[in-house]
């Protein structure tokens, strides 16, 4: 009794935990919702197979006579496809047109950091600033081509990056006249590396003249956005990117701060160009030898991720404007969804339909682990929908109509232990707890084999197959969780109940119907000695083996008197 009053305690432990648990998920989506939180809701949001989206065709940006070859096209699709599924699981498709543009469908409407992610070339370049000034107010005609008599050739061959002789009478008078709103302003990230630039900041306040690329973004090996805080470890409040270069690119950056460090006024600063812009020129006040460098500026939290993201997964390998942006309409839509729920449902009825005609009463805790599995579940993927931007495709819908089998493989295989148990003469409460020691072997294998599974079709895949992968994934979690947490506290809180513990025949847990024999005084037969069974039936293997000749050997043996004299007289 004691015992049992034990397991009725943790029961209603377990099950409180579970509560929690609930309580925890559909309390943060409500917080999300009650504080305005973006992609906060109830809802789940669908892909672009089932809701429609947004299409981005991209037109490359080439110079007269320039061509763009198939491997520039699938490098640039990879890239984008990692910037966009950076930002989430939202199953967008990128595919090649014409074998010229880009095309880029993605669910619902893309908000402008996501665009930027799509859009920027991401091109990072090093470049030691030479000279420095406040770009003007007014707009001024640049000069399209060197004034007459200055010559673009340095009398005096620079030494090095940061030589004020890169600095031409031809390149002097540009910069004079250079307007940040110029069309030399927008084109200049396609200026060659190993010449000096001329470039505006982002606001267009600040235009510089850069000396040639010392460092390339090819030489990143990692990038993060974070807080940036002081050396005492207290945060600032502004947003920075943390870049972490490879080998070459920590030898080549200590190299160009050593040289920088020892100059004075616009000389000592780096600025950091992307795609032509000068997003900071910072000042070197230290020599940095570990390859780690701080980007600093006007951050905010969406935009230094989407730098560090597009700085972590590389350039284009070439640029790319915007030829269109629209609207598409769902490639499925609602019917297939409704095709797909329909299925699901059907299954789900199916396997109902089988758990009460196999289990009786029983079969209602499969009914009921189910329907947590499908709560517990629905606020997960909500919670994913709002946090990484996760979108139910069919493909993910697939993914959830699967795991009602693999949800019920769980509960049955506990039951068939249960009912063993009780097979070999064990009381319930006994009977549940020996075969829950048994069963969760098995569903621990089994969910393992499942999520092993997920993970590398998660890995390998792309588009709606990962949405299928991530789906399988979430549920086969979810399953070993509601086993645990709800459906084994029940059986240990039924097997105190008189209806279940009696074996009444309606409970499916009745021992003469499984084949257990009564002995009377409430006592079943005894569980069949293992050992004993094991050697008998050995025995009878052997025996089955024998040969001819040893047979008739063993009957002669047989057949032998017991009592014979040595010398073969009778006595």
């Amino acid at each position: 009794m004691a015992s049992t009053l034990s397991a009725v305690k943790q029961a209603w432990r377990t099950l409180i935990w579970l509560v929690v648990v609930l309580a925890v998920l559909a309390g943060t989506i409500a917080g999300g919702v009650l504080f305005g939180a973006p992609g906060a809701g109830w809802g789940l949001k669908l892909g672009l197979d089932l809701e429609g989206g947004t299409q981005i065709i991209l037109a490359p940006k080439l110079e007269s006579g320039q061509q763009v070859n198939d491997e520039q096209l699938s490098q640039a699709v990879s890239i984008i496809r990692q910037r966009v599924d950076a930002s989430g699981v939202s199953e967008a498709e990128i595919s090649t047109q014409g074998g010229q543009n880009i095309v880029v469908s993605i669910p619902g409407t893309p908000d402008q950091d996501t665009l930027n992610r799509i859009e920027s070339s991401a091109k990072l370049e090093f470049r030691p600033v030479l000279v420095a000034d406040s770009a003007p107010t007014a707009a001024v005609t640049p000069t399209a081509t060197p004034a007459e008599g200055l010559s673009d050739t340095p009398t005096v061959a620079p030494t090095n990056a940061s030589d004020l002789n890169w600095i031409t009478p031809a390149l002097q008078d540009q910069f004079t006249n250079f307007s940040c709103d110029s069309d030399g302003a927008k084109d200049a990230g396609q200026a060659p590396a190993d010449k000096p630039l001329l470039a505006c900041d982002e606001t267009g306040a600040a235009k510089y003249i850069l000396g040639p690329v010392e460092v390339t973004g090819e030489m990143i090996s990692d990038a993060t956005s974070g807080v940036a805080q002081t050396q005492t470890g207290a945060s600032t409040g502004q947003w920075v990117v943390n870049i972490v270069f490879n080998d070459e690119g920590t030898s080549k950056f200590a190299d160009v701060t050593t040289r920088l460090n020892a100059l004075k006024g616009s000389q000592n600063q780096f600025a950091i160009v992307l795609d032509g812009k000068v997003i900071s020129a910072p000042t070197t006040n230290a020599v940095i030898t570990d390859g780690r460098p701080q980007i600093s500026g006007s951050f905010t939290q969406d935009s230094a991720k989407t730098l560090a993201d597009n700085l972590k997964f590389g350039a284009l390998p070439i640029g790319f404007t915007v030829q269109s942006n629209d609207s598409v309409s769902a490639t499925l839509g609602s019917s297939q969804l409704l095709s797909g729920l329909i299925a699901g449902l059907i299954g789900l009825i199916l396997v109902v339909i089988y758990s009460l005609f196999q289990y009786r009463a029983l079969g209602l805790v499969t009914v009921a682990s189910l329907v947590v599995a499908g709560v517990m579940t629905y606020l997960v993927i909500a919670l994913m929908s709002w946090r990484i931007d996760f979108r139910l495709s069919l493909a993910g819908v697939a993914g959830l109509i699967v795991a009602i089998g693999f949800t019920a493989d769980s509960f049955i295989v506990y039951f068939e232990r249960i009912r063993d148990e009780l097979r070999d003469g064990k009381g319930l409460a006994s009977a549940v707890e020996a075969g829950w020691r048994r069963a969760k072997r098995t569903i621990y294998a089994a969910k393992a084999v499942n999520l092993l599974s997920a993970v590398v079709l998660y890995v390998l895949a792309v588009g709606n197959v990962r949405g299928f992968a991530l789906t399988l994934g979430v549920t086969t979690v979810i399953d070993v969780l509601v086993v645990i947490l709800f459906t084994h506290p029940v059986l240990r809180l039924l097997a105190s109940t008189k209806f279940f513990s009696s074996g009444h025949k309606a409970s499916g847990l009745d021992p003469t119907a499984l084949g257990a024999i009564y002995r009377g005084r409430a006592e079943f037969r005894k569980p069949v000695d293992s050992i004993a069974a094991k050697k008998a039936g050995a025995g009878r293997e052997a025996e089955r083996r024998q040969t001819i000749a040893e047979r008739k050997a063993a009957q002669l043996t047989a057949d032998k008197p017991a009592d014979t004299k040595k010398d073969g007289k009778d006595s």
